[in-house]
C-alpha cells in the first residue's frame, strides 16, 4: 500500500536579519507599523532592543553605542542607519541586501537613539545607509526599515508589491 505523500513544508535557508535598536517600542502606531512589515518577512527579523541611556549627548551616544556593539553578533556584517550614509533607491537596496546576505555572515542593522550613533558604532559598521536626507524619529525608522526589507524581498521574488514604474 502506497503511503500518502506529506505536504512539503516551505523551508527557508537564510538566517534572519538582525535589527539592533536603542529603546523599547511601546504599543502604538510605530510598533504596529514595524510589526505589520516584520510579520511579512521570511524569516522575520530578530530584534534586539538596548536601553536608552541618560546623561549628556556624548555620554548617551557612548553608552548606547557600547550596548549596541555588545549585542552585535560575532562576525556580523554591520549596517548603520545614519543620516550621513548612502541613500539607495529600493531596487539598489534590494541588490545591496542580496549581496550582504550572500556573504554568509550574520547581517545586522544598527539603529541609534535620539542622539544618533556613537563614532565607535559608525567605525565598526561596514556600511552606512540613510532613509533619505530627512531626519526621522528613531522609533519610526524601525518600521521604515522593515518596510524596505519587505520591499527588497518582494523585488527579489518579482512579487507585485513593488511597482517599479513611475508616472512621468
Amino acid at each position: 500500500m502506497a503511503r500518502a505523500a506529506r505536504p512539503r513544508r516551505k523551508t527557508t535557508t537564510s538566517r534572519p536579519v538582525a535589527i539592533l535598536a536603542v529603546g523599547r517600542l511601546k504599543p502604538g502606531p510605530e510598533r504596529a507599523l514595524f510589526e505589520h512589515y516584520a510579520a511579512r518577512l521570511r524569516p522575520p527579523p530578530a530584534v534586539t532592543e538596548v536601553a536608552e541611556a541618560r546623561g549628556s549627548a556624548a555620554e548617551i551616544r557612548r553608552r548606547e553605542g557600547a550596548a549596541l556593539l555588545a549585542a552585535l553578533p560575532a562576525g556580523a556584517l554591520a549596517v548603520a542607519l545614519d543620516l550621513g550614509g548612502e541613500a539607495p533607491g529600493s531596487e539598489d537596496f534590494a541588490a545591496l541586501l542580496a549581496r550582504w546576505i550572500g556573504t554568509g555572515r550574520p547581517l545586522a542593522f544598527l539603529i541609534g537613539g535620539a542622539e544618533g550613533l556613537d563614532p565607535a558604532v559608525l567605525a565598526r559598521a561596514e556600511h552606512r545607509i540613510a532613509l533619505g536626507p530627512m531626519t526621522w524619529p528613531h522609533f519610526l525608522v524601525r518600521g521604515m526599515l522593515a518596510e524596505q526589507l519587505y520591499r527588497a524581498q518582494a523585488i527579489r521574488q518579482n512579487h507585485p508589491y513593488h511597482r517599479a514604474w513611475r508616472p512621468a
